[in-house]
């Protein structure tokens, strides 16, 4: 068993890393001065800085490194993994810097996959070029739409066109008004079988009869530098038949494929700003003094930092493992690790961001610190791409079957 990075890969890391230390960090608080400079906050991939940072990647070669084959940077998800972990590291700038920020990278994923050649020429190339944004719609209000069967929005055959009516929310990406495609999960037959009902299909921003209701916040953030989350609600929306991505009744096959690597992706960005976090709470536990002596000497502290430390080495090693499966067994081999990171990485870094909050005391909790905003996103993860309930369900499940069949 070898623990090395390949050739690629350490001269991909290598380079990522010098990049971050160089123009990343220190473009974190000119990015949100200049952020919060625009009239319109939403449309934060308009920030000058950000274009230099994009520029600067792709003369890096450091472009698009997410997606494998003919479209992306060819990378194995085994060699995408450290380099994910690295930009996630400063989650509101280097993915995004790199082309590399859901839910583009799961869009572009699922164009790529199930797109015919006229919708990528269309939509997947300036995605591909960083040139526009874009949003996927599946979350509604009025379901659990943890079980995707449940969704409701419409869409009905007429003629040559689509009609679209009904709601969805916590769609992220939609208020920045460079989000210019959405792709939309709705109902082409009721009467079909559960998972044969579904169809995915793609919806331009300015199409009459589609409203960006709101924008939601998350624990008090409205993430406008990730172009926010949104209600949506379609009321007549009629697009033409050709914007159908694969055929009626494929919509939860692509959502499932689409959510497989995205969910890695967040765990592998997860666990660089857990990595992040730590050298925080060690670096105010190293300059605080309380009770006559450093916070490092404090054994509570020191016993945080050693967990922190155990806890980031099992998780990477555990989605390590994962992307290795999916690059030798597929993502339906490897359907039990990617449930088993989904549901390891979000609990696991928050646990660590809620003890770097402490060591840093009150500052933890305010903007002076990254870490509150950093915990109310991975937040989120318990509930994006499926909730935490719903995966330990069908992990236990696939385990009972397999001790039956011992």
């Amino acid at each position: 068993m070898d623990f090395e990075f390949d050739a690629k890969t350490k001269e991909l890391r290598d380079n990522l890393l010098e990049f971050m230390d160089e123009h990343v960090y220190p473009a974190e608080p000119v990015f949100a001065e200049q952020l919060a400079a625009l009239e319109n906050q939403w449309d934060w991939d308009a920030v000058p800085v950000l274009a230099e940072l994009r520029a600067e990647a792709r003369r890096r070669g450091l472009w698009n490194l997410f997606l494998p084959g003919e479209h992306g940077a060819g990378l194995t998800n085994l060699q995408y993994a450290p380099l994910a972990e690295i930009t996630g590291r400063s989650p509101g700038l280097a993915p995004a810097a790199l082309n590399c920020s859901a839910p583009d990278t799961g869009n572009m994923e699922v164009l790529a996959q199930y797109a015919n050649a006229d919708q990528q020429a269309k939509w997947l190339t300036p995605l591909l070029a960083g040139e526009i944004r874009s949003a996927f719609a599946m979350t509604e209000p009025d379901v659990a739409s943890s079980d995707a069967t449940n969704i409701e929005l419409s869409i009905v055959r007429d003629g040559d066109e689509y009609v679209i009516n009904g709601r969805k929310w916590w769609i992220t990406g939609a208020m920045s008004p460079n989000a210019k495609i959405f792709i939309v999960m709705g109902k082409t037959d009721p009467t079909a079988e559960r998972h044969a009902q579904q169809s995915m299909i793609l919806v331009e921003r300015d199409t009459p009869g589609f409203e960006v209701v709101r924008g939601m916040h998350v624990l008090g953030y409205d993430d406008h530098d990730h172009g926010g989350h949104a209600e949506l609600r379609f009321t007549d929306v009629r697009v033409p038949a050709a914007n159908l991505i694969g055929a009626e009744g494929d919509g939860f096959a692509i959502a499932q494929g689409r959510l497989g690597p995205g969910r890695i992706h967040h765990c592998m960005r997860s666990i660089g700003m857990a990595e992040r976090a730590l050298e925080m709470m060690c670096a105010r536990a190293a300059s605080r003094v309380a009770f006559g002596k450093p916070l490092a000497e404090q054994g509570v502290i020191r016993n945080w930092i050693a967990e922190s430390r155990v806890r980031i080495e099992q998780l990477r090693l555990l989605v390590l493992k994962t992307a290795w499966l999916m690059d030798t067994v597929g993502n339906r081999g490897a359907h039990t690790e990617i449930q088993a990171i989904k549901i390891a990485t979000p609990s696991t870094v928050e646990w660590i961001l809620d003890k770097a909050i402490q060591t840093h005391g009150a500052g933890g909790l305010s903007q002076d610190f990254p870490l509150a905003n950093y915990i109310a996103g991975i937040r989120t993860l318990r509930f994006a791409d499926g909730p935490d309930e719903v995966h330990k369900n069908s992990l236990a499940r696939a385990e009972l079957r397999r001790q039956g069949a011992r």
